[in-house]
């Protein structure tokens, strides 16, 4: 048997194969609404408080898990969480671009990449947390998982 038939086989390939990626990179995407408001903010010299940031997490969080929770979305926790991981690549890459333009200088994680792992980890547990909650509404809606090793 050759390397690439053992490892097709894997558990866990098929469940990557088979993630809806359209969704979680539309998912990730729509969260980029939070860095960009800080910018907006920035920009026009407002000062919108510390609890903006947690509000537009947590509608983040709300959109995510409804989206996911209330489809039949065959693989909620890892939807969610490589959806958290996407939006950690497009915040940074963001971030990149757009520091430079507006600050004169690069900053965020990609001046300083010992900040990308953490950026990464967080935005994963976010996505993981999402993805529970998302598998839970799913659960209290009947729907039955794609593989019965995905609960908790």
């Amino acid at each position: 048997m050759s390397a690439r038939e053992r490892f097709h086989n894997v558990d866990g390939m098929n469940n990557f194969n088979t993630l809806q990626w359209p969704l979680i990179i539309g998912l990730g995407a729509f969260a980029l609404i939070r860095p960009l408001v800080r910018v907006v903010e920035h920009q026009l010299g407002a000062d919108m408080g510390v609890a903006a940031p947690i509000i537009l997490t947590v509608l983040i969080s709300v959109v995510w898990v409804a989206v996911v929770g209330f489809s039949k979305a065959r693989h909620p926790v890892l939807t969610l969480l490589f959806t958290g991981l996407i939006y950690a690549v497009l915040s940074i890459i963001l971030s990149g671009i757009l520091s430079p333009i507006l600050d004169g200088r690069l900053e965020g994680p990609l001046a300083n990449p010992i900040a990308i792992v953490p950026v990464l980890l967080i935005n994963a547990a976010w996505g993981l947390a999402a993805g529970g909650l998302a598998l839970l509404t799913q659960r209290l809606r009947g729907v039955k998982s794609a593989d019965p090793k995905e609960l908790p």
